[in-house]
């Protein structure tokens, strides 16, 4: 059974928090991946994908409200409109990368990963060996052992 360790990219491009949004985005397009972990004093903070970079440029979401007998009750949280805010207006990777990503080990499955890929929509997924990063899983690599097959 194939695992992490097995398809995984050791040679890792990686961010950090303090690293603008435009040198980012020209090291995911330059190396034609999906997305990065951001490394911190040797910890893995988060994870910048292309999709963050891309919620830069969408519409805010003003949020919704109902009235019921005189009051009015928002449909969405404050923190939520707070948090896309604070993407859209990123100038660095710490602002508007995905923070506490899911992290894998060398020994999981490609059964789990596919899994964790499909069902959370996660497409980078740092591999982590005793808090170490030791990789990077993308769908790409994924992708690839259906080449093999």
């Amino acid at each position: 059974m194939l695992t992490a360790k097995d398809i995984m990219t050791t040679d890792c491009i990686t961010l950090t928090p303090d690293t603008d949004i435009a040198t980012a985005a020209k090291a995911l397009l330059d190396n034609s991946i999906n997305g990065a972990p951001v490394i911190d004093d040797g910890t893995v903070v988060g994870v910048l994908c292309q999709s963050d970079l891309v919620a830069q440029q969408k519409k805010i979401t003003l949020p919704s409200f109902f009235t019921l007998l005189d009051g009015v009750f928002p449909l969405s949280s404050h923190e939520d409109l707070e948090k896309e805010m604070t993407k859209i207006a990123a100038t660095k990777v710490g602002e508007a990368m995905t923070p506490a990503p899911t992290f894998i080990n060398p020994g999981t499955s490609i059964e789990d990963i596919a899994t964790l890929m499909a069902n959370e929509k996660l497409y980078t997924l740092p591999v982590l060996d005793n808090g170490a990063l030791v990789g990077v899983v993308g769908k790409e690599d994924v992708l690839k052992t259906l080449l093999k097959a």
